[in-house]
């Protein structure tokens, strides 16, 4: 098989190697694919990677041990303990550190060689573009669709290149995207952006973060291993790059399957950068209709509790949650049998109902169900468990 790519090398190559490099390489070096231009390609290259977490760890420790010269880390988050199940940049040492500074540290325990830069900011509509000039590739391994999207047009508009990767529980998704990729050899235009796969952001709810539904730690490791590949084969121009495929990974199954994108024709030009979460609402229209003014804090429901207070309190996450923690009196009825409409019947008529869930996302979507079918003296708990575990039972785990 060819190593020859459907596209051109991203970066050109640096001055010679030294002889410490040269050592370090040579397992690239003896390979007649990559060789020396090819490494040279890697210590030239600017790579911008979004996010130093479940995929960035990976990404980040890999694009540093195949020395690619620059590595930028986007991440404003600190190491909390519910990380290191896979984000295994970072350590127990690091728990309450910024994961950028973290991720630093051990990109440069790998390799001292790299220039790490820093962005402790939020990604922003403000400041994505002037990110990204200064790279040629960004990796994007974000959990949400509000910062996909923006990393997407972000990418369109400054001209560069992205490998775009996602994990749930058990499947993992990676593509690249690049709306300005040179045509193919027949002239057709190739340029695809994520608006091609997701022209628009699935309904608020229906799409679990790894935070709602979790996420097989290794997974994290097999889907950045795939990103990083494609970021090499990018930069070097070897191989055929997954730019107008998407590869899909069944962990369960052990399967790895392709499938072909295309560009969407109804798709309109990027030419400006939006407000990303209204465009992806994180909590629907009506949720946050009902919500409003029926909502309490978890200060208010410990005290309607202690004042004896006959309420329905009503947990709307998923059994496995349950399992992990619950509040004293509450009963578990998740949240798709309350939309569904099945267990209206078993929620109490003549006394007020107060939902919860672990944010408060999913019981804001419960109570609007609730409200709709005239359960009027419904609430809705802000926060939801970690809220309570935070302001009331500090004994409480939270997940």
């Amino acid at each position: 098989m060819s190593s020859k790519s459907s596209l051109p090398p991203l970066v050109e190559p640096s001055g010679e190697l030294s002889k410490d490099e040269v050592a370090r390489y040579s397992r690239h070096l003896i390979i007649p694919d990559l060789g020396m231009a090819g490494q040279k390609r890697l210590k030239n290259a600017k790579v911008l990677v979004i996010g130093a977490g479940g995929l960035g760890s990976p990404a980040l420790l890999y694009l540093a041990a195949a020395g690619v010269g620059t590595l930028g880390i986007v991440d404003f988050d600190e190491v909390d303990a519910s990380n290191l199940q896979r984000q295994v940049i970072h350590g127990e040492s690091d728990i309450g550190k910024p994961k950028a500074v973290s991720a630093k540290e051990s990109i440069h325990e790998i390799n001292s060689n790299i220039d790490v830069r820093l962005h402790q900011v939020r990604l922003e509509p403000e400041n994505a573009i002037e990110i990204f000039r200064d790279y040629d590739l960004i990796l994007d391994g974000t959990d949400n669709f509000a910062t996909r999207y923006l990393v997407n047009d972000a990418a369109v508009l400054a001209g560069k290149p992205y490998v775009w990767g996602s994990i749930y529980r058990f499947e993992g998704q990676v593509s690249v995207f690049w709306e300005d990729a040179p045509d193919d050899s027949a002239g057709e235009k190739r340029g695809l952006n994520y608006r091609d796969l997701y022209p628009e952001a699935p309904p608020p709810g229906m799409v679990p973060s790894c935070a709602e539904g979790g996420v097989l730690g290794v997974l994290c490791a097999s889907i950045g291993s795939v990103m990083v590949t494609e970021a090499i084969k990018l930069i070097t121009g070897i191989g055929d790059p997954l730019l107008g495929r998407l590869m899909v990974y069944d962990a369960l199954d052990m399967s790895y399957r392709t499938i072909k994108l295309r560009r969407d024709p109804d798709r309109q030009p990027i030419t400006e950068l939006i407000d990303y979460d209204a465009f992806c609402g994180v909590v629907s229209d009506e949720g946050q209709a009902a919500a409003a003014g029926s909502t309490i804090t978890a200060v208010e429901l410990k005290q309607m509790i202690t004042a004896g207070k006959d309420f329905a309190l009503i947990d709307v996450r998923e059994p496995v949650e349950w399992d992990i923690v619950h509040l004293p009196g509450a009963t578990l009825i998740p949240k798709d049998r309350i939309l569904s409409g099945e267990a209206l019947a078993e929620l109490p008529q003549n006394k007020p109902i107060v939902l919860h869930c672990k944010t408060g996302i999913r019981s804001a979507e419960a109570l609007a169900a609730l409200k709709k079918a005239g359960f009027a003296d419904a609430t809705h708990l802000q926060g939801g468990v970690i809220a309570w575990a935070k302001q009331v039972d500090q004994s409480l785990p939270v997940y």
